[in-house]
């Protein structure tokens, strides 16, 4: 397994690059996939909570997964209120007959706080290990922000449970469009992942998802 920090330095080089295939389940009715690529993205900006908008590549993305997920019913789409994931969802899912949307803050990328709108490719040149700590620690958060572990405990953990339960009760297919620390977060719960697998993902901006079968 490779180490944090070379997780954090392919992601500052190569952000979205798809390196495992995403698992696909059949008979699945949960199907999650990260936004398309935004401005930050290619700046290599620390973007949080803040709203940056899908770049014409981006667009391509979301449009490329609508075709892979066109095939599939989809009653419910999940998704923060986050400009990207909101345009990400409408271009995929756009071929969906009348499905319900539902905002969902438990969505909310993680809070990057101090470091939201700075550049993540000069903090590593400064400190790279502190950059990967902050990037890819556990329980590491950024100066008034918030660490995976405290967005998995206070938001992720609860949500999965909440999905799980829903989709069985209410016999639906769901669809969440997410950012890439809450779709690892995400693929932990479904796919049994360790901490430490979970933290060296690198979920592709759009273009595929990954699909599970609750039962």
């Amino acid at each position: 397994m490779i180490s944090l920090l070379e997780a954090s330095n392919f992601s500052l080089e190569h952000p979205g690059a798809l390196v495992l295939e995403l698992p696909k389940e059949e008979k699945a009715n949960l199907f999650v996939f990260r936004h398309g690529q935004t401005h930050d993205n290619i700046r290599r900006i620390f973007c949080g909570r803040r709203n940056s908008e899908l770049t014409l590549e981006g667009i391509r993305q979301a449009e490329t997964l609508g075709l892979k997920l066109s095939r599939k019913r989809i009653d419910v789409i999940l998704t923060p209120n986050l400009s990207r994931c909101l345009k990400t969802s409408q271009i995929a899912l756009r071929s969906q007959i009348n499905p319900k949307f539902e905002i969902m803050d438990s969505l909310l990328e993680r809070d990057y706080g101090k470091l939201t709108g700075k550049s993540k490719t000069k903090l590593a040149k400064k400190d790279p290990v502190l950059t990967a700590k902050y990037r890819r620690g556990w329980d590491f958060p950024p100066p008034n922000g918030e660490s995976l572990k405290m967005v998995w405990e206070n938001r992720i953990f609860p949500f999965c449970k909440y999905l799980e339960g829903k989709i069985k009760r209410d016999k639906v297919t769901i669809a969440v469009c997410c950012t890439n620390n809450t779709m690892r977060l995400i693929r932990m719960y479904f796919e049994k992942l360790s901490q430490e697998e979970m933290l060296t993902l690198e979920n592709p901006l759009a273009k595929d998802y990954a699909s599970y079968a609750i039962v």
